[in-house]
């Protein structure tokens, strides 16, 4: 038995009508306060998420209300399960894509759509004024002669200053004690009570205490010095080859409607290539950035073969 042409016209005009009312959602979205949800407070993630946040409520007249849930696992998680509607959204870094390579996540990429991609930085090698190493060549020898005697503060495994760390240790030869914490602002509440001596930290949530000298810089993890931090050398400087940067960008769940994607991205890159929003990143040591969904997917790629390259030749294992 064949359909009749009427039956045709019929799914048809069902098909435009979804089609329209889609759009229509997207035009009147968001007509409630949205839950943007994220790291610990007071690391570089949080302050894109803040950032981005004001924006986008300036922009689209609600509420985006950023909500700290712990780690990169737990506030991933949260998105990854959330309705699809475009009310619970996701900001986070690199570490939501390398995580998952060292260790068994309770969420998969699979389950999370990127959106824009928002920022860009670098980390800055800080220690405790109470190393008396005042760079990186006096900190490497002063690890090599006190080898596991010397600890470190990382988030969690994958994070961006994990793996700052981890590459540095490899390629300097050093031994020095890793203490784990749930997000960049926990572990640096630790070095700047002097428990932990070494951070590698965003340039936002460090610089401040180094201009008030509760912490010491040493260096940037960018391949060359940069006017992001002026004065710094390089880690290149001393470990030839070293480079470690980070980026962040806003995530929806898997299933989101198109267009509310393609909504949020417009609002989202209008706001990032604004001169407000560059200031303000700028200030904090951090690059405004903005992409296209695709973009964005397709740097997260790139930099998942990146840190799988770092894997192998650090020898790093699943926890």
């Amino acid at each position: 038995m064949h359909a009749s042409p009427r039956i045709y016209r019929l799914f048809a005009a069902a098909s435009v009508t979804l089609c329209l009312a889609g759009t229509v959602h997207a035009q009147t979205y968001p007509t409630k306060p949205v839950r943007v949800v994220t790291s610990a407070p007071g690391g570089g993630v949080d302050f894109t998420a803040r950032v981005l946040a004001q924006g986008l409520t300036a922009a689209l007249g609600q509420q985006f209300i950023v909500d700290n849930r712990g780690g990169t696992h737990v506030s991933s998680l949260t998105v990854a399960n959330a309705v699809p509607d475009g009310y619970t959204v996701l900001v986070q870094n690199n570490t939501l894509w390398t995580a998952p390579l060292f260790e068994k996540a309770a969420y998969s990429m699979a389950q999370l759509v990127p959106v824009v991609m928002a920022s860009r930085s670098l980390n800055v090698l800080v220690v405790h004024p109470s190393l008396p190493v005042q760079s990186v060549k006096e900190l490497i020898a002063l690890a090599k002669a006190k080898p596991g005697e010397i600890n470190y503060a990382s988030g969690l495994v994958g994070s961006a200053n994990f793996l700052a760390a981890e590459l540095f240790k490899h390629m300097a030869g050093l031994n020095m004690v890793r203490i784990s914490y749930k997000g960049g602002g926990p572990a640096l509440t630790d070095v700047l009570a002097g428990q932990v001596k070494i951070m590698f930290a965003t340039t936002g949530s460090v610089m401040p205490h180094v201009k008030s000298t509760r912490l010491r810089a040493l260096a940037v993890t960018s391949a060359e010095p940069t006017p992001l931090v002026p004065g710094l050398p390089a880690v290149a400087a001393t470990v030839p080859g070293y480079e470690s940067l980070s980026f962040c960008g806003l995530f929806v769940p898997a299933k989101t409607a198109p267009a509310i994607i393609a909504r949020l991205n417009e609002v989202s890159r209008k706001y990032l290539d604004s001169t407000e929003a560059r200031e303000r990143f700028l200030v904090s040591g951090v690059e405004a950035v903005s992409s296209t969904p695709q973009a964005f997917d397709a740097a997260i790629k790139a930099d998942t073969g990146r840190i799988n390259k770092v894997i192998q030749a650090v020898g790093l294992r699943l926890e």
